[in-house]
């Protein structure tokens, strides 16, 4: 049966996906930008003037450039440990803790609860931070300073906690009739059945550690552990395209420079963009199954 739609929301409709279109536009046109500034040639670059719809003079100097770079190399490295080590690191230490108080039969959880929650509007400050990261646990130029202090992230806990308490009670006692421990429940019955909620949660955390510049700038101080996010920011704020390595190239300057800013933004960018797809079937799902029950 065909429903009639009257001609207000006919309008309505028209003028709603005119907006969407509009907004779509918006949002892609400076990744598109990105994208053909990156293969343009710099001094055609310069002189261009408005909207950039296809590469300005097709060139892969800057690609080129990015990747005859040791230190963007390098860069680039890093921060594919630090993402690999520090989402097994958050993933493990999350899960544990969301399963422990997503049980019922736990003594003071809703006060421990309580506790975790206020860290989301309260924290101890960045000094602090610092002095105990520094002079008591010694993390300065080390990974684990990038990883160890964002271990788990509150809101993500809550969430995946949430999703976990959804998990029917007769399925985990029945398996711990069995014999079964809480680590091997946890690993074997709930974390299976919330394939979703773990895509999400590594997605979430990648991106928040491929991303990350600032505790980097804190922390590291030797250039062979930066990651690419800080070699980027000094690229771009700094105007240090060509200072960071002995090795860097003996071409035109002034034409690289203007195009292999947007090379690395493409670089760094890509990885996430291809992981995204792989894990956007579960996005939807996982965050729904952990918004559902609070």
């Amino acid at each position: 049966m065909k429903i009639k739609v009257s001609k207000p929301q006919q309008v309505f409709n028209i003028c709603n996906i005119i907006f969407m279109l509009v907004l779509a536009l918006v949002m892609i046109y400076p990744v598109w930008y990105v994208l053909c500034a990156s293969f343009s040639d710099g001094n055609r670059l310069v002189a261009h003037t408005g909207l950039l719809l296809v590469p300005d003079g097709f060139s892969l100097a800057a690609y080129e450039g990015v990747f005859k770079n040791s230190m963007i190399v390098k860069g680039y490295a890093n921060t594919v440990i630090i993402v690999v080590s520090g989402v097994l690191v958050n993933m493990v230490l999350t899960s544990i803790a969301a399963y422990c108080l997503s049980q019922k039969n736990v003594f003071w959880s809703g006060i421990l609860m309580r506790f975790i929650t206020i860290t989301m509007f309260i924290s101890g400050g960045l000094i602090p931070l610092y002095l105990l990261n520094t002079r008591a646990l010694h993390l300065t130029n080390s990974y684990l300073a990038l990883i160890l202090p964002t271990a788990i992230n509150t809101y993500n806990f809550i969430i995946m906690r949430t999703s976990f308490s959804s998990v029917p009670d007769s399925l985990l006692e029945s398996a711990r009739l069995d014999g079964a421990s809480h680590i091997q429940v946890l690993f074997k019955i709930v974390i299976p059945l919330s394939k979703s909620i773990m895509a999400v949660m590594v997605l979430y955390y990648a991106v928040g550690h491929w991303n990350s510049w600032f505790p980097a700038s804190i922390y590291i101080k030797e250039r062979t552990l930066f990651p690419l996010q800080l070699i980027l920011r000094e690229i771009l704020i700094q105007n240090d395209t060509f200072s960071m390595g002995q090795d860097a190239m003996a071409t035109d300057q002034y034409s690289i420079g203007e195009t292999i800013k947007y090379a690395i933004i493409v670089v760094a960018t890509v990885p996430i963009l291809c992981v995204y797809p792989f894990l956007q079937r579960y996005f939807t799902k996982g965050v729904l199954v952990g918004a559902v029950k609070g």
